[in-house]
């Protein structure tokens, strides 16, 4: 980082996105976008220390606990919060909850004095390829996720990427095996994002992540690898978890098309959001200050 310590210190909270999911080393485990980033924070590669609190179906109960304690242990310069995509692939979705973990986390980071990193993420009704009446409900909680990650991020003066709507999540060559997390030109793309934001405000001191990949992205045969290997597992899970929830969402989706009142729907979704960052009181809180000049020692 730009006039920073010697040795830049980086957190990394969130699920598998965060984890590297889709990214993986030769020799075993996963890579991702955070460790892409992180070889162009600091001025000379490999000076950047990174903990990656990170997990596969992590949510954002677990970011604003276990995640929080060990990324504060670690006092980081930089730390980046990017979950919720798993919040709406489980049963009982509730966004007022979601808000106030991410309120937490947010602002205890930021309190501590870091930089903090934010992302806005697709749907993965949209990514997955869903039928409407399933991806619609998702659409719908990703959406009232997203807009409180906005909101949040502009409250605690982070660092917000819009990436909704990024390359990585729809461009050729840029989904790994499972078709929910990015490949490594996925994560390679998603990281030179966040570098450019970074760059921006000053807190890069060295080059963006290169974004030609080291491999071929993965073909039809690895995603039908995937499938009989773990995605019969990821897909069992779900159907103990989600999806008697999803076919409640789906059947509410079918009536209220049929009824020409799905517009009930979206406006449910937004008040409920509304009301999830009203009970807050954001207005009476103060965002920490952004530290001047250099980060803490």
């Amino acid at each position: 980082m730009s006039g920073a310590s010697p040795r830049p210190r980086f957190a990394v909270l969130g699920d598998s996105l965060s984890e590297g999911v889709g990214d993986p080393l030769p020799g075993g485990g996963w890579r991702g976008w955070a460790v892409l980033l992180a070889e162009g924070l600091a001025a000379a590669p490999g000076d950047t220390q990174v903990l990656n609190a990170a997990r596969s179906g992590a949510r954002t109960a677990d970011v604003a606990g276990r995640q929080l304690e060990a990324a504060l242990r670690h006092r980081p310069h930089l730390a980046s919060v990017v979950v919720g995509g798993n919040d709406t692939l489980r049963g009982g979705f509730d966004v007022a909850a979601l808000a106030g973990d991410l309120h937490t986390a947010l602002g205890a980071l930021r309190a501590q004095g870091a930089e903090v990193l934010t992302a806005c993420l697709p749907d993965p009704g949209t990514v997955l390829g869903l039928p409407w009446p399933l991806a619609r409900p998702l659409g719908r909680r990703m959406r009232a996720v997203n807009d409180t990650v906005h909101a949040l991020s502009d409250h605690h003066g982070a660092l917000h990427l819009h990436a909704a709507r990024s390359p990585w999540a729809a461009g050729p060559g840029t989904l790994s095996a499972d078709r929910l997390h990015p490949s490594e030109t996925g994560h390679r793309l998603l990281a030179h994002d966040f570098h450019t934001l970074l760059d921006a405000a000053g807190l890069a001191a060295g080059p963006a992540p290169r974004l030609d990949p080291d491999g071929p992205p993965p073909g039809r045969g690895a995603a039908a690898w995937w499938l009989a290997t773990r995605g019969t597992r990821w897909i069992a899970d779900r159907c103990t978890d989600l999806l008697p929830d999803l076919l409640r969402l789906a059947s509410t989706e079918l009536r209220h098309q049929r009824l020409g009142t799905t517009a009930v729907l979206e406006e449910d979704s937004r008040r409920a959001t509304v009301a999830a960052l009203a009970a807050l009181k954001l207005h009476q809180t103060r965002p920490a200050p952004r530290p001047a000049g250099s980060p803490q020692s």
